[in-house]
């Protein structure tokens, strides 16, 4: 499930799986396994700050999560019943599809409107200026990208697909930013500036969850 070879982490990851052992594959249950070992890793992240270790820590954290057999109930219905599965993957899919659509439109919008105001003899920042809309699409269509379900693959944990779209945005906009001081300063090293100040936070961000990734194939 995770790709992180940090040995609580995969003594957690094997714990939620035997937990749903025997349940039906779905969005949901790989939804919910997804937040439950983002649940577990805080917990013993939080247990460890105390002063236990690890196996404690771990101990101590499957026992704060109490009872779980009713979600697992809830899981096996939800795999059982393939009425439930379908309206859950067209709602988000439909979802993921508005999504993708307003994302393009958006970049186009941007795109197009900085080629009418080239023409249009105006200022060359009025111009970049109008690009911002391709940052905004290209945060949005990375987002819809990510939590769509596929055939292959189950569609990316909400929270770590909205870090992907800020990360892609941070580095969009960095760019953005950069030709706008250019043109509106006459500095190069003032770009130079606004480019670092929002690149490297979006390329580290984009780098750490690339790492830390999960497997999403069915």
């Amino acid at each position: 499930m995770a790709r992180n070879d940090n040995p609580i982490n995969k003594k957690i990851i094997a714990y939620i799986d035997n937990l749903f052992a025997g349940v039906g594959a779905s969005q949901q249950l790989y939804d919910l396994k997804e937040e439950l070992v983002t649940n577990l890793k805080e917990k013993i992240d939080d247990i460890k700050s105390l002063g236990l270790d690890d196996e404690q820590a771990f101990k101590e954290a499957v026992i704060s999560m109490g009872d779980l057999s009713g979600l697992v109930d809830d899981m096996r219905r939800v795999g059982q019943d393939s009425a439930k599965q379908g309206v859950y993957s067209s709602m988000t899919t439909r979802i993921s599809t508005a999504g993708i659509v307003a994302g393009v439109l958006l970049m186009l919008f941007g795109l197009y409107t900085a080629i009418m105001l080239y023409f249009m003899k105006e200022d060359v920042v009025p111009v970049i200026g109008s690009t911002i809309f391709i940052v905004a699409g290209g945060a949005i269509l990375t987002y819809s990208i990510l939590t769509r379900e596929t055939h292959n693959k189950y569609g990316m944990n909400k929270i770590r697909a909205l870090g992907y779209a800020v990360a892609v945005g941070l580095i969009l906009f960095s760019i953005f930013t950069a030709f706008t001081t250019r043109f509106a300063t006459g500095e190069m090293f003032i770009a130079i500036a606004s480019l670092m100040v929002f690149s490297l936070p979006g390329i580290g961000l984009f780098l750490l969850l690339l790492l830390t990734g999960t497997s999403r194939s069915k």
